[in-house]
């Protein structure tokens, strides 16, 4: 599937093109995920399901615990050389908590200006802004060149979607998705995390994959 803009006017409209299309991949998936996600819905991919969507209508995005947090920047075992992008970065904790704890410079794709301006002002007084930023894209449209290290939370759509322009990324990158693959491209490593905290799924435990470019 190549990686084309999704179709669709409005987040309302984009969610459930979303929802059309995690169906149709279902059976790589696996139809245990396909069902979880019909139950969690698009609310709970993480990147473009966020903000109003009407007058009164609030999609919330799905806050990563800080210990899966932890957990999926050591699976992309990240330091103060890399460069991370955040896919979908919500408040930012993915990012502020690499710079934070190993020096990694990181970018925050967000689609919801209002997020993007929480992330801003938690990086300002985590004191970490000179190493962070926040961008309000579409993460169709950000260049992904520049990675070493990407991390995700999205869709099984939607990483289908990536996936092309991850493979074509250069050779040694790290990329670490939460709860979703990505069809039949198989992770290096799988771990699970308990997530007690967790908003979403019956099961309290976030799945956390790993793929380098390159490898395997």
């Amino acid at each position: 599937m190549r990686p084309v803009n999704p179709p669709c006017p409005d987040r309302r409209s984009f969610v459930a093109h979303c929802a059309s299309l995690a169906v149709s991949v279902g059976s790589s998936s696996g139809a245990g995920r396909a069902i979880a996600l019909g139950a969690a819905g698009c609310v709970a991919a993480g990147a473009h399901a966020q903000g109003s969507l009407d007058g009164d209508t609030d999609v919330p995005y799905v806050i990563t615990p800080q210990a899966v947090v932890d957990a999926m920047l050591e699976l992309a075992a990240v330091g103060s050389s890399d460069q991370l992008i955040d896919l979908g970065s919500g408040d930012g904790r993915i990012v502020i908590t690499a710079a934070q704890r190993w020096g990694t410079r990181g970018l925050g794709v967000e689609i919801d200006p209002s997020l993007v301006r929480l992330a801003r002002n938690r990086a300002r007084q985590a004191g970490v802004e000179d190493k962070v930023r926040f961008e309000a894209q579409d993460l169709f449209a950000t260049d992904l060149s520049p990675a070493s290290v990407i991390t995700l939370y999205l869709l099984p759509a939607v990483n289908l979607m990536l996936r092309p322009r991850l493979q074509a990324l250069r050779p040694g990158t790290r990329i670490v998705s939460h709860d979703w693959d990505m069809g039949d491209w198989q992770p290096q490593k799988t771990i699970e995390v308990p997530a007690p905290g967790k908003p979403v799924g019956l099961r309290k435990v976030s799945r956390l994959m790993l793929w380098t470019v390159g490898q395997g």
